[in-house]
């Protein structure tokens, strides 16, 4: 927090850190520099106040706002670690990572409030601490002007903030002293915690703000992404802060109150750098380019696109619409475990081309490698293969909280001596990167990485339902959805009945943008004679590409596969 706060409240105190702007249309709300570092210091010492110490696990569940970056900050300066839990976790979601982090407290407002509707925090974290006995305290903070019910453990945060001393000592850490963890879906059900220290997390995360997006003093630079997420930790938080820079906290959705919001944002606060998501964009697009139009974008000098491959189509109303075809482009790849963007267009020579939907070029210290199936790099251009890492970068994460052996497993077994994203990549004739989608049975619903065996996981607790498969199919806004192949028991009626109480359980077991968009009931799933569910199979189903289905042999029962195409075709024409 001394590089994020301390050093610009010497220099330029009065420098605008963040500007919130509040889900009500037209509300910015701007915090100094030397106004954030006494909200960090208050907050810090009310959690000293309360027994939190250096090491400790703190959880943040709230959303975007002044005081939930002062939440990870007061954290950060009192050497104790933040795990965020997106507020749109579910109860079951955000208790699962409160015992695998073992957290000491909670920090949370009373409600949240997103696209005009009121999203009750307060509850959901009472329903989560139930069953997690390391939460000794619960700080409630209060977004809106709604009573909520006040148990023991819990305690009002202003109220506490107003009575603590504005001065709180940096604790002193050790550069690879743990900073924060973030959960993150994996190919089995149960997320990772994935771990980031110190000084290598925001050197990287610094630098990687200043050169990618070019970063100017002066820029106010807007990443519209949640805090719950990796974007909102590197590029809302720490990078900007780290560089002295004005931060956009947006806690609205792009659609309300009209499909304009983002854009009379960037007229308004006068936004330099655009940082979003492609399942925004392609939204967006959807409205037409009026909506765009109808304000000054002037401003803009940077876009950047986020979280999933960009689509060609979406990179072309991105950079023509939005941007007038006079701002730069940067379609960014990287990971939560990468700390920081890896490959991007920029920094590059000046002037350097673009190429629309490329990653294209690696970030300083990145060095990419191609692998091929017998784990051998791939040299040369123009070839496909799996994309690794060669050598350690200052961002990297350091381990699986808990679960080193699970870390090695997942980033270091698949090609010794080098880190394995999961991701496949294409490079071209000019030696660039495009990222081609991952490897593994993760998807990735609006920019929302999940792997399927967590919803497997979820729906196999339907009593009814023996058996379940997920997989992702293309879908024209999302980027991906979910379609589900459930085995039903002998018996059972009442499908449709079923097939909502899934949905049901799965909203509520994750998060409701892991909901299937399809559940088809079939007689038995494809598997391989030791067991192994053939996906790759389901998922040539719902892409329609039957004709292709390729070597069958292997399946137990390779009949089992025209059964499930005319269960497909049954469900398509109803």
């Amino acid at each position: 927090t001394v590089n994020c706060l301390d050093q610009h409240v010497e220099k330029s105190p009065n420098r605008v850190a963040l500007i919130w702007e509040r889900d009500e249309p037209g509300t910015a709300v701007h915090v100094t520099y030397r106004e954030l570092l006494d909200l960090t210091c208050r907050l810090a010492n009310t959690l000293k106040k309360y027994g939190i110490q250096k090491g400790d696990r703190v959880a943040i569940y709230m959303s975007v706002s002044p005081l939930s970056v002062a939440a990870m900050l007061a954290c950060a300066r009192i050497g104790a670690v933040h795990t965020v839990v997106f507020a749109g976790f579910s109860a079951e979601s955000l208790a699962g990572r409160i015992l695998d982090s073992g957290c000491k407290a909670v920090i949370t407002y009373n409600q949240g409030v997103r696209g005009g509707r009121i999203i009750e925090l307060k509850t959901t974290v009472d329903e989560a601490v139930k069953n997690c006995p390391s939460i000794k305290h619960v700080f409630v903070a209060q977004r809106t002007d709604n009573k909520v019910q006040m148990g023991d453990r819990d305690i009002p945060l202003e109220e506490e903030m107003t009575k603590a001393d504005s001065v709180c000592a940096p604790e002193s850490m050790d550069s690879e002293d743990m900073l924060f963890m973030l959960y993150t879906s994996g190919s089995t059900g149960k997320p990772k915690g994935i771990v980031h220290t110190q000084a290598g997390y925001l050197l990287y995360a610094a630098l990687t703000h200043k050169y990618v997006f070019d970063y100017q003093q002066g820029d106010v630079f807007g990443c519209v992404a949640d805090i719950g997420w990796i974007t909102g930790h590197s590029y809302v938080v720490y990078g900007p802060l780290c560089n002295g820079a004005t931060s956009v906290l947006f806690e609205s959705t792009p659609v309300y109150p009209d499909p304009g919001r983002y854009w009379e944002v960037v007229q308004r606060l006068k936004i330099n750098q655009f940082y979003g998501a492609p399942t925004a964009i392609r939204l967006l697009l959807n409205y037409g380019e009026e909506w765009v139009k109808k304000y000054d974008r002037s401003s803009l000098k940077v876009l950047g696109s986020v979280g999933e491959p960009i689509n060609k189509e979406a990179w072309q109303w991105f950079y023509q619409v939005v941007g007038e075809r006079r701002c730069t482009l940067v379609d960014t790849w990287w990971q939560t475990e990468t700390g920081g963007i890896c490959i991007a267009p920029r920094p590059s020579e000046e002037k350097a081309e673009i190429i629309p939907a490329m990653a294209m070029r690696p970030f300083f210290g990145i060095v990419p490698v191609l692998m091929d199936e017998n784990g051998e790099v791939i040299e040369g251009n123009d070839v496909s293969g799996a994309l690794c890492i060669a050598q350690p970068w200052p961002g990297m994460a350091r381990t699986i909280y808990g679960d080193h052996q699970r870390f090695i497993d997942a980033y270091f077994k698949a090609y010794p001596g080098y880190y394995f994203t999961g991701d496949g990549a294409y490079r071209s004739q000019k030696g660039y990167y495009q990222i081609t989608g991952r490897m593994d049975d993760i998807i990735n619903i609006s920019g929302h990485r999940l792997g399927t065996a967590e919803i497997e996981d979820a729906m196999a607790d339907h009593p009814e339902v023996p058996e379940t498969a997920v997989v992702g199919y293309p879908h024209k806004i999302k980027g991906e959805g979910a379609f589900a192949f459930i085995v039903l028991k002998e018996q059972t009626a009442h499908v449709d009945h079923i097939k909502e109480e899934l949905k049901t359980i799965v909203a509520s077991k994750i998060a409701k943008y892991a909901v299937p968009d399809h559940i088809l009931v079939v007689k038995r799933l494809p598997k391989t004679r030791s067991g192994k569910i053939m996906r790759r199979l389901l998922r040539k189903v719902v892409t329609e590409q039957s004709s292709n289905m390729g070597d069958v042999t292997t399946l137990d029962d390779p009949s089992v596969v025209k059964e499930i195409l005319d269960a497909y075709q049954k469900y398509k024409e109803k």
